[in-house]
Order: C-alpha cells, then sequence, then structure tokens
C-alpha cells in the first residue's frame, strides 16, 4: 500500500463531538500534533462499538499524549449523533467522529470497500503530517486499543530519540536499540 511515511492529504470532514455539536475538521486542525484516525464500517453495528468504547477508555491516556483521536466512517454526522444519544457505550465517548458519507477520507487512506463502507483501520498521524502506523483488520477482528497506545508510544519515543529503535513487546521505560553492524544476527 505504500502509505508509511506518506503525508496526510488535504480534507475536510464534518465532526460530532460530545459538548461540541457540528464542526469540521481539516488536515490544519492536526498540523504540529499526533492524531489517530480510527475508521470502522458502520454506526449501529457489532464489533464497532465494542472497538470505540475500548478507545474511549484509552481516550485520557492519549490526550495526556498529545494525541488527538477520530473515529471514522462512511456515515454522516447526523447519524453519529443519533448513535451517540441512543447508545450507553456510545454516548460515553468524548473523542471527535468524522462524517465520510462521500469517501474522500476512506479514499484517501485507501480503506474504502466497494460496498461503500470503511475497512477496520487505524492510522497514527505525526505532528508533521506524515503516517507513521497503519493497521487494518479483517471485518470480524477487532482491534486493542491499549496495543494502539504502546505503539503510539513507541513511535514518540523513537521520534524524540533519533538513532533509536524500539523492539517488538517494546514497553516505555523498556530498553531500546541503536541499530548498527554489531546486532546484525545476534538480536
Amino acid at each position: 500500500m505504500g502509505i508509511i511515511g506518506s503525508t496526510i492529504q488535504p480534507f475536510k470532514n464534518t465532526a460530532f463531538q460530545q459538548g461540541k455539536d457540528f464542526f469540521d475538521v481539516t488536515e490544519a486542525d492536526i498540523a504540529g500534533k499526533w492524531a489517530v484516525f480510527f475508521f470502522y464500517p458502520a454506526d449501529f453495528t457489532f464489533v464497532c462499538p465494542t472497538e470505540l468504547e475500548d478507545l474511549g477508555e484509552q481516550y485520557e491516556t492519549l490526550q495526556g499524549m498529545g494525541v488527538e483521536v477520530f473515529g471514522v466512517s462512511t456515515d454522516t454526522h447526523f447519524s453519529h449523533k443519533a448513535w451517540h444519544d441512543t447508545s450507553e457505550k456510545i454516548g460515553k465517548l468524548k473523542f471527535g467522529f468524522l462524517g465520510d458519507q462521500n469517501h474522500e477520507l476512506s479514499n484517501k487512506f485507501g480503506v474504502l470497500r466497494e460496498a461503500g463502507l470503511a475497512d477496520r483501520a487505524t492510522f497514527v498521524v505525526d505532528p508533521d503530517g506524515v503516517i507513521q502506523i497503519m493497521e487494518i483488520t479483517c471485518e470480524g477482528v477487532g482491534r486493542n486499543a491499549k496495543e494502539l497506545v504502546r505503539k503510539i508510544k513507541a513511535a514518540q519515543y523513537v521520534r524524540n530519540n533519533p538513532g533509536q529503535v524500539c523492539p517488538a513487546k517494546w514497553e516505555e521505560g523498556s530498553e531500546t536499540l541503536a541499530p548498527s553492524l554489531d546486532l546484525v544476527g545476534k538480536i
């Protein structure tokens, strides 16, 4: 797909967020910040609310890390509000939901299915607008927000510590690696 390392393309989508009602979001709104675009197939479905609730449980942690979060589906911002108003689980969520009924954002991220729904996909964008992390799963497999937090911490560490990389299962405070010829074949 070649999307890792690419710069987010210009966009403008209307969002719903608890306490803010409707507002427009563009790439300028995330400039200089870390951002998560959490695509899911549709409102009022089955796996999606479990994932969104899980993400909501990590929202304060992500905000504390300087990360803005957006749920994205090809539903309208009106549908997002209706779901928020009628679902106990979704009603607790404090991050913004972008409406993508024109499929522009789903197409730009390469996750639009032929049926007109977005794949179950996560993208992490760094403060320069560069996509650093991407995860796409099949329809029936939900994502893990704790693992997303761990990956963002690793990406932030690598950004702030040039010449260092985070090995598998790296956790904040764990040992990192400084790639060199001395390590080739010895890890």
